[in-house]
């Protein structure tokens, strides 16, 4: 354990980022499998308004810092991908 203020002080704000890196990947990961679930299931207008709501988490989370946006752009895209799969049949 940390002995000096500071080493205190960084191990407290560390404790608090990783709860909420947590939390943040955790509801991403929920929403991409909801996406994901409405998308195999073949419901079009489900499908997109879950995607509008994943793709707000992830960008959240890139503003957070929480994921890379390149993380983040590589799961919208293929998100968007399977959506419109979907919408294409």
């Amino acid at each position: 354990m940390a002995t000096h203020q500071s080493a205190i002080k960084r191990y407290r704000q560390n404790l608090k980022r990783r709860a909420r890196n947590v939390d943040v990947k955790s509801a991403v990961k929920s929403a991409i499998k909801e996406v994901k679930d409405t998308a195999k299931a073949g419901n079009k207008e489900k499908a997109k308004t879950a995607l509008t709501a994943a793709i707000k988490l992830l960008d959240k989370a890139v503003s957070a810092g929480t994921l890379h946006r390149n993380n983040a752009s590589r799961k919208i895209s293929s998100l968007t991908l399977s959506v419109n799969a979907i919408a294409a049949k």
